[in-house]
């Protein structure tokens, strides 16, 4: 059934040589995809939210507090894919299917490897995360069996974010997003059946929602599996390769740990950022969450057509056409900055409308319609910001983004925020992200431009 399954989906995929014809073109066959799949990994969240809300409010609270615990830890896997999706670009780029294989396996063993140190680090001490972040007693205990299922399974996780970090990496990102669409309906059907015990199913309530996630997401890693070691996408893996090559495991590593560092950093400024809102109460507290999900909603895209483009250069440099790479990320950049122009203007106008779909309380309304509108004006330079920096980790080069990102964020945006917090209230906060999102993407242009990781080595 799974290799009638892997033939069926691995069909619907089209080869292409990204570093010939159009870069629009080019652009656009990745990136759609990419928001498909973007839009279907969250919904593994949300139907697990939408479900487990039917519970209560404490299961719902549960995997709510577990969803932060997990984001931080499986930062490893982000960046082990970012690593992975460079070097196997590059490689494509320069017609070396067989090392963008040996790759791909190593990129595998790795994930072996940390998905047990995560099983057994995060089943020991599930209880004592939840407890640090100040869950109540029923919480904590709906919430200790919810993380130790997840973290028993991680190794679907890690294997997820390397196959589509694989597969996208040599150009066909349809499968994996075909792939997750397969899982993420055997999702919508699990849940319900484990959480309420439907049928012949143990009724498992939150455990259940977890249980759900995992077997969803091994029945994708058998499908992964079977299309990588049967060549039915870019590549095709050989159990010889998966012998251990330090030379490619470090390679692989040394660019992916700036990249988890990055992905760090921006999380714990998150939770920064929520207690300095906090010091002004419970409704700056609401239409700050609300309008930061939005903002996180319009980067979707935007993430998309980054890693898009983050493909398109490490293919390109891989092809020795380094202007083409440089092309391709300048095209990317101004696509997703006239979106981002276009919803800064609508959210400006509609500010107000926007924020009662979600809250009507008027203090709510006039506070998030406040950061909106100053938001608004940094939404070019968060364009840049994304796409140019996405791109230069497609060369390879992710130091330079962790150094801009950690510039932004914790030399700019922290200090502003706490000295204009003072002086000028919430507006205060909302202007510090206004100038670090806008700073952010002017030295990340101009960084960009120096060139430097054109001649970067994977």
């Amino acid at each position: 059934m799974i290799k009638r399954i892997a033939q069926k989906l691995s069909s619907l995929r089209q080869k292409r040589d990204l570093t010939v014809g159009s870069i629009s073109k080019n652009i656009w066959i990745l990136a759609l995809p990419l928001v498909v799949g973007n839009f279907l990994q969250s919904m593994f969240n949300l139907v697990d939210m939408f479900w487990v809300g039917r519970l209560g409010p404490s299961a719902l609270a549960a995997v709510a507090m577990s969803g932060s615990i997990m984001m931080i830890l499986f930062t490893m896997v982000i960046g082990l894919a970012t690593g992975t999706t460079a070097m196997v670009s590059r490689f494509i780029g320069a017609k070396k299917t067989v090392e963008a294989a040996q790759v791909a396996a190593q990129s595998i063993n790795i994930s072996v490897f940390g998905s047990i140190f995560i099983a057994v680090l995060g089943y020991v001490f599930a209880g004592g995360m939840l407890k640090l972040l100040g869950a109540p007693p029923d919480v904590l205990r709906l919430g200790s069996a919810y993380l130790q299922i997840i973290f028993l399974g991680s190794f679907s996780v890690f294997f997820f974010f390397i196959f589509f970090a694989v597969l996208r990496g040599s150009g066909d990102a349809v499968t994996p997003t075909l792939v997750l669409m397969f899982c993420t309906l055997i999702n919508i059907v699990l849940d319900p059946l484990l959480i309420f015990g439907i049928g012949p199913f143990p009724r498992m309530g939150v455990a259940g929602a977890a249980l759900a996630t995992i077997l969803s997401q091994l029945v994708g890693v058998a499908i992964g599996l079977e299309i990588l070691l049967r060549g039915r996408s870019h590549l095709h893996l050989h159990i010889k390769y998966f012998k251990v090559n330090w030379d490619y495991l470090y390679r692989i590593i040394k660019i992916g740990i700036p990249s988890s560092l990055q992905m760090s950093l921006r999380g714990i400024m998150g939770v920064i950022l929520m207690a300095i809102v906090a010091w002004f109460g419970t409704f700056a507290i609401a239409a700050y969450g609300v309008v930061f999900r939005l903002i996180m909603v319009l980067m979707m895209p935007g993430f998309a057509l980054a890693d898009a483009s983050a493909i398109l250069v490490g293919q390109n440099l891989g092809a020795q056409k380094p202007d083409r790479a440089e092309r391709s990320a300048w095209t990317t950049a101004f696509y997703y900055m006239g979106f981002m122009i276009m919803v800064g203007c609508l959210g400006f106008i509609f500010a107000p409308s926007i924020m009662r779909v979600f809250n009507p309380n008027v203090e709510v309304v006039k506070i998030g319609t406040d950061f909106m509108r100053i938001a608004a004006f940094s939404y070019v330079f968060t364009a840049f910001g994304i796409v140019l920096g996405r791109s230069m980790s497609g060369a390879g080069d992710t130091i330079s983004p962790l150094i801009l990102t950690f510039i932004a964020l914790w030399v700019i945006q922290i200090p502003l925020a706490v000295i204009l917090s003072k002086s000028m209230g919430l507006r205060g906060i909302w202007f510090s992200f206004l100038i670090a999102n806008s700073v952010n993407g002017i030295i990340t242009i101009l960084w960009f431009k120096v060139g430097k990781w054109k001649h970067k080595k994977v």
